[in-house]
């Protein structure tokens, strides 16, 4: 994965952590894209949702601010999506399940004719909208390559 080497989530904490997976894995994912590696760029943009909204309910501030039932389950990501669809932070950009279906194709089988234009645009509405993006990749550690 693109954050492999790069940086210690762990060390980072609970927000720092994800969001600097979350960007790291959307410059990867670019770079893979561009590559014409359309399966793992789709694998790791996947990645990077998941990292983003992890960084967003991480944040006692922002997590205040979302309708959070107790019946939801924060560990599981489509929960998460839900939430934050529900709590106004996102709207129609992405369809979830679409897209979940997509990375499931996309790591079983190559892609290689896959028009990714519309998914690389929607994901990154949905940072914008989280506030993962726009960020200064001058702000990262530098790309490692070899991590595919």
């Amino acid at each position: 994965m693109p954050h492999a080497g790069l940086m210690n989530e762990d060390a980072l904490g609970p927000e720092a952590g994800p969001l600097q997976r979350a960007r790291l894995h959307i410059r990867g994912a670019r770079r893979r894209l561009r590559q014409g590696k359309i399966s793992a760029g789709i694998v790791t943009l996947y990645d990077a949702l998941l990292a983003a909204m992890k960084w967003y309910t991480a944040s006692p501030e922002r997590k205040k601010g979302l309708l959070i039932s107790d019946s939801d389950d924060l560990r599981d990501d489509s929960t998460v999506y839900d939430i934050l669809r529900r709590s106004g932070i996102l709207d129609d950009s992405l369809d979830y399940w679409a897209f979940d279906n997509l990375v499931e194709q996309a790591s079983e089988n190559e892609m290689p004719d896959y028009d990714y234009t519309d998914i690389l645009r929607r994901i990154e509405t949905v940072m914008t909208r989280l506030g993962v993006m726009p960020f200064d990749e001058k702000d990262l550690p530098p790309e490692d390559p070899s991590t595919f």
